[in-house]
C-alpha cells in the first residue's frame, strides 16, 4: 500500500538553461509544446530566471507568457505514465538547441 502512495505523489524534475538566441519564443516555443504533446503525463514548466508560476508545457501561450530569454533557467517537471520518457526528451531538445527537430509529429501532422 505504501508503494502506490508513493507512485501517486512521484514527479520528475529538471532545471535546463535555454541557450536559443531568441529563448522559448515562435519556433524553440512550438518545438517545445509539440514535443511535450507526445506524452500522456502531465508536464509544466516555470521560467527560474524571472519570477512566476508553472505553466502546462502542451500550451503555447503558456510558453510564451514565461518569457524565457537567452540564458534563462527553466524547470521541467512531469507526473504520469511516461513521466521519465518526457524529462528526457524536452531535456535533450533543450540542451541540443532545438537542433535536428521538425515542427511535424509522427503523423506528419
Amino acid at each position: 500500500m505504501g508503494d502506490a502512495v508513493t507512485e501517486a505523489i512521484s514527479m520528475l524534475q529538471e532545471q535546463l538553461k535555454v541557450v536559443n538566441a531568441v529563448g522559448l519564443h515562435a519556433r524553440p516555443a512550438a518545438l517545445f509544446v509539440s514535443q511535450a504533446g507526445r506524452f500522456q503525463c502531465s508536464i509544466q514548466v516555470r521560467n527560474l530566471t524571472a519570477p512566476g508560476g508553472w505553466v502546462d508545457a502542451k500550451s503555447i501561450l503558456g510558453i510564451l507568457t514565461l518569457g524565457v530569454e537567452k540564458d534563462h533557467e527553466i524547470e521541467v517537471r512531469a507526473e504520469g505514465p511516461d513521466e521519465a520518457e518526457a524529462i528526457k526528451a524536452l531535456g535533450d531538445l533543450v540542451r541540443s538547441d532545438f537542433a535536428g527537430t521538425s515542427l511535424r509529429g509522427p503523423s506528419g501532422s
